[in-house]
């Protein structure tokens, strides 16, 4: 069932990946939602606005590989990776977060991760 519904899995954890470009246009209020706290400073606004950017991409990788199955395979690995990267961070080092937005994306990460792990995993013979 997996195999037929992919592009709309992807599709749609593609399009709520991309709510990170938020972080570029509004870093203060995307740290305060997510995190319950904010970073002051140039190089703050430069980090977090670069790396929403970064995420944001990674949603557009899967919007992209949705509709491309010869990307298909890579989409999943590179965002599933970065997701994985974020959840390994939070869950070590950041649980204070969970109680915030942190804790929604790192549950909704999981799944989509789950989801792409399978998906790789039942397609890697064919």
């Amino acid at each position: 069932m997996l195999h037929r519904s992919i592009k709309w899995v992807m599709l749609a954890s593609g399009l709520l990946t991309c709510t990170m470009f938020q972080a570029a246009i509004a870093p203060a209020a995307f740290l305060q939602s997510t995190f319950g706290q904010s970073l002051d400073g140039p190089v703050a606004q430069i980090v977090v606005r670069n790396w929403g950017v970064l995420v944001g991409l990674m949603g557009l990788l899967l919007i992209h590989g949705a509709f491309h199955e010869p990307a298909r395979r890579i989409a999943l690995l590179v965002a599933g990776t970065s997701k994985v990267a974020f959840i390994g961070l939070v869950l070590s080092i950041g649980q204070q977060f969970l109680q915030f937005q942190a804790g929604v994306a790192v549950a909704v990460d999981s799944v989509m991760v789950s989801l792409f792990a399978i998906y790789l995993l039942s397609t890697r013979a064919r």
